[in-house]
């Protein structure tokens, strides 16, 4: 058995394509995956942030603020998600109004 860690997750299919990556507190941000490391520390490249609705942060807003080049430290990180491929979908289980 080797002294080395690794992490769970191989990022390396995702090196230099665009990520969006969720943080603990709500915080979204999306960009450029540079490089990381085995405590997923992550360094992103034309970041973005997505600003949270201040009546709820649990939601995002359609602002956003541009960040550049970043480190999320790895004990922040709770979801990578490639951002090619993915499409956002209206909430099946919401009722309509006056339903």
């Amino acid at each position: 058995m080797s002294g080395r860690k690794e992490t769970v997750l191989d990022l390396a299919k995702f090196v230099d394509k665009g990520v969006q990556v969720k943080l603990t507190g709500g915080r979204q941000v999306s960009g450029t995956l540079k490089g990381y490391d085995q405590l997923l520390n992550l360094v992103l490249d034309e970041a973005i942030e997505f600003l949270r609705d201040p009546d709820d942060p649990l939601k995002t807003t359609d602002q956003s603020r541009r960040l550049g080049l970043i480190i999320c430290r790895g004990t922040a990180v709770m979801l990578v998600s490639p951002t090619d491929g993915t499409d956002e979908i209206t909430n099946p289980f919401i009722q309509p109004e006056g339903a």
